[in-house]
C-alpha cells in the first residue's frame, strides 16, 4: 500500500515528509531527564525550544513508562490537563499528542484541545480508541507484547517477532478506524523495548520496512532506549550516537514520525537522509558550481 498525507491536528504532511514529535515528560522521575520538565516552566520553555528546533508534534506523558511510585488516573490528569491547555494556548498549530493508555485521561486532554492519544501500551484499555474516535483526534497504535503497564519484560519470546507486531497494530489500528478514529490520522508503532528484549528490537528495525508496506504511517520511539544501550554498551546519557543511527536507518526504511530528546540533532538526519533519498533538496548547492 503507498504512504498518503497524514493528518494530525491542523497539520497535514506529505508522504515523504518526516515529522518530529518531541518528548515532555510531567513526570519528577523519568528515566533520561529525571524530571527537568516536571514543573511548568521548564516544561514551557521545553516545548518553545523543541518548536524552534523543527518539532511538529509535542507528546506529552504524565506517568514514567518503566515501574515507579504508583500514578493514580487523576494524579495523570493533574499532571497532564492544564499544561496541554497551556500549550495549546500558547502555540495554537502546534500537534499536541498525549502519552497515555487510560481512557479517562485521554478524554480529559482531548477536551482541552490534544490533538492525538499515544498509546504505548498496545490497546490495554479498548475505550481509549473509543475516546480517540468521538474527538476525532489522531491514534498511536503500539506493539507492547501483551504487557501490563509499566512492566520490564522477562523472557519474552515470538515465534516472529514482526509477524506479531504486524498482527497487533494494524489489529489495533483496524478496530480504531471502525469505531471512528479518521484513517488518516492512525499511527502504528513497533513498540521498542516494549515487551521486547534487545534483539527483538533490532529485528523490529531491521524489518521496519514490513510495516511500512501496510500502508499504516509508522512511528518509532527509540530515544536513548535500552536496546541502544545495549547495543552499544552505553549508559542513557551516551546513547545519542546510537538513537541517531537507527533514526537513520529507520528514515531510510520509510518511518514517518519520530519520538526523540534531541531535536534538533535528529532534525538533521531526517533532513539527510531525506535529500539522499531524493525527496528534500539541498539547503545550499554551490559546490561546483561558483
Amino acid at each position: 500500500m503507498s504512504q498518503g498525507t497524514l493528518r494530525l491536528g491542523r497539520r497535514e504532511f506529505a508522504a515523504h515528509e518526516p515529522v518530529i514529535m518531541a518528548i515532555v515528560n510531567r513526570t519528577p522521575d523519568s528515566f533520561y531527564d529525571q524530571g527537568a520538565t516536571f514543573r511548568d516552566e521548564p516544561a514551557l520553555a521545553r516545548v518553545e525550544q523543541a518548536v524552534a528546533e523543527g518539532a511538529a508534534i509535542i507528546d506529552i506523558g504524565g506517568v514514567k513508562a518503566g515501574p515507579g511510585d504508583e500514578v493514580s488516573a487523576a494524579e495523570e490528569a493533574r499532571r497532564t490537563v492544564g499544561f496541554v491547555a497551556e500549550v495549546r494556548r500558547r502555540f495554537p498549530d502546534v500537534v499536541i499528542s498525549v502519552d497515555t493508555w487510560r481512557h479517562e485521561v485521554g478524554e480529559a486532554v482531548c477536551e482541552v484541545g490534544a490533538d492525538v492519544l499515544n498509546d504505548a501500551w498496545g490497546g490495554v484499555d479498548p475505550r481509549l480508541a473509543e475516546v480517540a474516535a468521538r474527538y476525532g483526534v489522531g491514534l498511536v497504535c503500539t506493539h507492547a507484547g501483551g504487557a501490563e503497564p509499566r512492566t520490564r519484560p522477562h523472557r519474552v519470546t515470538y515465534d516472529d517477532v514482526m509477524a506479531d507486531i504486524l498482527r497487533v497494530t494494524v489489529g489495533l489500528a483496524e478496530r480504531a478506524v471502525g469505531l471512528g478514529v479518521p484513517r488518516e490520522s492512525v499511527l502504528i508503532d513497533p513498540g521498542h523495548d516494549f515487551g521486547k528484549n534487545t534483539r527483538h528490537s533490532l529485528e523490529a528495525t531491521r524489518r521496519l520496512g514490513e510495516m511500512v508496506e501496510t500502508g499504516w504511517p509508522v512511528l518509532v520511539s527509540l530515544s536513548n532506549k535500552d536496546f541502544v544501550g545495549e547495543t552499544l554498551d552505553r549508559p542513557v546519557k551516551e546513547r545519542l550516537t546510537g538513537t541517531l543511527a537507527t533514526t537513520a536507518v529507520s528514515a531510510w526504511l520509510g518511518a514517518r514520525v519520530y519520538r526523540v530528546h534531541e531535536v534538533a540533532e535528529t532534525r538533521q538526519v531526517l533532513d539527510m537522509v531525506s535529500t539522499i533519498a531524493g525527496h528534500r533538496a539541498p539547503a545550499v548547492a554551490r559546490r561546483g558550481l561558483a
